[in-house]
């Protein structure tokens, strides 16, 4: 008996994540409190997601700034609901860790762009800022490279900031749909770190292009934030942040500790397969909370007055000239 038992937790703890039938016949009561509880979270997430959509819709006028803020803002819940999903059906874990990092590779894209539309825009952007100086020495890659110079914002310096960005909302889910065709032929493992296998380079590939796409937004937010403390911008990079570092780097200590044995198998889940169950649940919550921040710091209503002061000298001297009857050499150019 003692043999079957220990062959029994042998094939468990070598082998793949187990089906959720598996899952399910093994839950206990207070792992069905818990599924619960988590599962409400996730929902009442979603629910507070599609208010702020609602709200959106009917207040913000349909601009990109709105497109963005509507990305931007669904990171929460978007990963919240991948990680309930890969909870109950750990089999799919593997679909929705890549359907969460292609998401959030767009996000990072987008809070750029959200950034520059909070001014109007690229070509409202250039006017405000265009020839004044841009600090460069930021992180991740070069915040202890002091010494470099201040690059001056330009049409040039613009394209290249966000190509910074774009690479990364382009080139991971190139890599994601890749790396899921080499797991459903099964050559893709994520305990397989070897020179001769597939996912050292992928997630070297990946580590690269997110640290070159970190970069100019560390650049373009050391720019405006003081421009932008109305808009709230610091609370909102912060929430950003936030959520990467959990969706990125805990994911990968977690992932690293049940490699080196740092997480005893539990039937029916191995030792990877339990690391995954604990970061998606921690991610439930994790992701709930920031979601009702992200309500509190997206979700404000502007009168006339603010949107004045929110926007830059120059457009703002457009509408006092129109309001005025003045037609600004732009509107002279058309007529």
């Amino acid at each position: 008996m003692s043999d079957e038992a220990n062959q029994s937790l042998e094939i468990y703890c070598g082998s793949s994540p187990p089906r959720a039938v598996d899952i399910l016949k093994n839950l206990s009561l207070p792992a069905i409190i818990l599924y619960t509880v988590l599962t409400l979270m996730v929902v009442i997430a979603n629910l507070v997601y599609f208010e702020e959509i609602i709200y959106l819709l009917r207040k913000v006028p349909a601009t990109n700034r709105r497109t963005t803020i509507m990305w931007v803002s669904g990171a929460a819940p978007v990963i919240a609901s991948t990680s309930c999903v890969g909870m109950w059906i750990p089999l799919a874990s593997m679909i929705t860790d890549l359907t969460t990092a292609v998401y959030f590779a767009i996000v990072i894209h987008k809070f750029q762009r959200m950034m520059i539309e909070e001014f109007g825009g690229d070509e409202l952007f250039l006017k405000r800022f265009q020839n004044t100086p841009a600090k460069i020495s930021t992180g991740p890659c070069c915040c202890c490279c002091l010494c470099l110079p201040f690059a001056k914002i330009s049409r040039r310096l613009m394209f290249l900031l966000k190509l910074g960005t774009f690479q990364l909302a382009f080139l991971r889910p190139v890599l994601m749909i890749f790396t899921l065709v080499l797991w459903v032929n099964g050559t893709f493992s994520l305990d397989d770190l070897s020179a001769s296998g597939p996912a050292i380079w992928i997630n070297s590939s990946l580590g690269v292009s997110t640290i070159v796409a970190l970069w100019p937004i560390g650049i373009v937010f050391n720019k405006v934030k003081g421009e932008l403390k109305n808009q709230k911008i610091i609370p909102k990079f912060t929430l950003y942040q936030i959520s990467f570092i959990l969706t990125q780097l805990q994911a990968a200590i977690i992932n690293i500790t049940a490699l080196s044995g740092g997480i005893a198998c539990a039937p029916p889940l191995s030792p990877t397969a339990r690391g995954g169950y604990m970061n998606q649940q921690l991610l439930i919550m994790e992701m709930f909370i920031i979601t009702l921040l992200s309500r509190i710091y997206y979700r404000r209503k502007y009168n006339q007055q603010q949107i004045d002061e929110m926007q830059p000298p120059v457009k703002a001297q457009e509408n006092q000239n129109l309001s005025n009857g003045t037609k600004t050499e732009a509107e002279t150019m058309r007529v």
